[in-house]
């Protein structure tokens, strides 16, 4: 049995919903965070205690407070904290914050974010170990200019992708030249409020792929699984 009695879930909707279904199986007491336009979502009522984070008027940046988030876990004595997918999640701030206030993060060490949480590094790494990667940009695409010479030398379609994204957030098709310029500036509007960081990079758009997934599990004592899917 875990050592863990209260759980926080810095998320909302549904994917912080499933967290408290598996807590709860498991004996853990929840507890949900929410902004003001959320006072009333359903995940909020899922818990067993929920608290306000943010300000009116910040619907998505209020679930990227981490000063806010780590506040409410200290004030009402929170074990660990799951950030779900998407918002904090793969931000080493927010795990290195977690631990230097002694609760637990539910999720990679910050040295491991930093690494695998920025996908240009993540690609660097597949790239040293010779996984095959798609091609794309090495660094983070600031202008459309700098973004159209990468999409002429790839070759169009080309996916724009949120650096620090996840779940599809921040991440924009462009089929062609004049589309650039609009798409990397909704990509990174997107990226910015859902992640917290506007960097953006590129690559080749692959149509009617097969997704494949791999998903890595891993704890402190060294233990690693996969699971295929």
């Amino acid at each position: 049995m875990s050592d863990i009695r209260k759980l926080l879930v810095a998320n909302r909707s549904e994917i912080a919903i499933r967290v408290f279904r598996t807590a709860h199986e498991l004996g853990i007491r929840t507890v949900a965070i929410y902004s003001h336009e959320d006072r009333y979502a359903l995940h909020r009522f899922k818990a067993e205690e929920a608290y306000l984070v943010g300000i009116p008027g910040e619907p998505i940046r209020s679930y990227l407070n981490i000063d806010a988030i780590i506040a409410v876990a200290r004030q009402h004595g929170v074990d660990a904290i799951h950030p779900g997918y998407g918002f904090l999640s793969e931000n080493p701030e927010f795990s290195r914050a977690c631990h230097k206030n002694g609760i637990l993060f539910c999720g990679p060490t910050p040295e491991i974010l930093e690494a695998l949480g920025d996908k240009i590094s993540a690609r660097a790494i597949a790239a040293k170990v010779n996984v095959p990667t798609l091609a794309g940009s090495d660094k983070p695409l600031t202008t459309a200019k700098a973004a159209a010479t990468i999409a002429e030398q790839l070759g169009y379609p080309v996916l724009l992708k949120a650096m620090h994204g996840g779940g599809g957030r921040g991440m924009r098709p462009v089929f062609k030249p004049e589309e650039i310029a609009p798409q990397l500036e909704a990509a990174m509007r997107e990226s910015l409020a859902a992640c917290g960081s506007n960097e953006v990079f590129m690559e080749k758009f692959i149509l009617r792929p097969r997704h494949i997934e791999v998903q890595l599990m891993g704890d402190e004592h060294g233990n690693l699984v996969h699971l295929f899917d």
